[in-house]
C-alpha cells in the first residue's frame, strides 16, 4: 500500500492564524469523527489548547458503532475536558451543546459577572480535521446557513467570527491536518472517512484497508455488502474479494471506480455503523 501524506500550505497558514487568536478564546471545541476518534485527533490542536477548557465532540455518532462511541466518551474525559456524542446533521437538540459550552466556560463567565457583566460573551474556536462536520454544527448553533457545508474536505476556506443567540461567538476555522502521520493507518482511516481529498490517494489501497478491518471487526456487514456468505469469506483474499465485489456491482474491471463507490457507501453509513478506531 502507498503512503498517504497531505499538508498543503493553506493548512499551515490556518494553523498559524488559529494560534494567533488563541488568546481571545475561552473554550476550544474540537470536533472529532466518532468513527475514528483517535485518528481524527489533530496533535497540533492539543498543543494549542494549552490548559484552556476543552470540549470534545464525537460527531457523526449516528454513523459510528454505538458501543465504541460510549467507550471513547469515557476514555477521552479528563480534568478540564468535556466530551459529548452528537449527530449534528439530524439533531435539533443543540441546547445540550450550548449548556456544555457554558459549563466549560463557567470559571471565565463567573469572573466576568463579578466585574459587572450581566450576560458575558463566550468565545469559542471550533476546530477539527476536514469534513468532520464543523460547519453543520455552526449552522445549528447560529440558526442559519452561516458556514458552507459539503460532503468533502476543504469547503471552509478562511477563519470567520460568527454570533449566536446564546451569547456565544464562534471562530469558524478550516479543517486542519498535520504535517506527517506517524502511523500510515491514520492516513488510511482519514482517507476512508473523507478527511483527505479522494484525488490524493489510491482508492483501491484504502478500500483494501477497509475490507481488512471489516473482515476483522464487522464480518456480517462485509458479507451483506459483498453479497457473499461467511463461509465464502473465509476462503477468499482481500484483493480477490475486492475484485469479486467489483464484478458483483456491475463495474467489470473498474476497480478504482468501485473502490470509490465503496468508500462513499461507508461514509454515508450504508455498510453499517462502522468504527475503525478501537479503544
Amino acid at each position: 500500500m502507498s503512503n498517504i501524506q497531505w499538508y498543503p500550505g493553506h493548512m499551515n497558514k490556518a494553523r498559524n492564524q488559529l494560534e494567533e487568536k488563541m488568546g481571545l478564546i475561552d473554550v476550544v471545541v474540537e470536533v472529532l469523527d466518532a468513527r475514528i476518534p483517535q485518528a481524527s485527533r489533530n496533535p497540533l490542536i492539543e498543543k494549542l489548547v494549552a490548559g484552556k477548557p476543552h470540549l470534545i465532540i464525537l460527531n457523526k455518532a449516528d454513523l459510528a458503532d454505538p458501543v465504541l462511541t460510549k467507550l471513547w466518551q469515557k476514555k477521552l474525559q479528563a480534568p478540564g475536558k468535556f466530551v459529548m456524542a452528537l449527530d449534528s446533521l439530524h439533531t435539533t437538540k443543540m441546547q445540550v451543546l450550548v449548556k456544555m459550552i457554558k459549563k466549560a466556560a463557567m470559571t471565565k463567565v463567573e469572573k466576568l459577572q463579578q466585574k459587572g457583566a450581566a450576560t458575558p460573551t463566550i468565545r469559542i474556536a471550533l476546530v477539527g480535521v476536514p469534513n468532520c462536520g464543523k460547519s453543520t454544527i455552526i449552522n445549528r448553533l447560529v440558526g442559519r446557513n452561516a458556514a458552507a457545508v459539503g460532503n468533502k474536505p476543504g469547503v471552509t476556506k478562511g477563519q470567520t467570527w460568527l454570533k449566536t443567540q446564546s451569547n456565544i461567538q464562534i471562530l469558524d476555522t478550516p479543517g486542519i491536518l498535520w504535517p506527517k502521520f506517524d502511523e500510515q493507518e491514520v492516513g488510511y482511516k482519514l482517507a476512508a472517512f473523507g478527511a483527505i481529498k479522494d484525488s490524493i490517494f489510491h482508492a483501491d489501497d484504502v478500500a483494501l484497508f477497509v475490507v481488512k478491518n471489516l473482515r476483522k471487526y464487522y464480518p456480517s456487514a462485509l458479507c451483506k455488502f459483498a453479497r457473499t456468505s461467511k463461509e465464502q469469506l473465509v476462503n477468499i483474499s482481500d484483493p480477490d474479494l475486492l475484485l469479486a465485489m467489483t464484478e458483483v456491482y456491475g463495474m467489470r474491471d473498474e476497480y478504482d471506480r468501485f473502490s470509490l463507490y465503496m468508500l462513499q457507501r461507508l461514509r454515508k453509513g450504508k455498510i453499517g455503523r462502522i468504527s475503525l478506531d478501537r479503544v
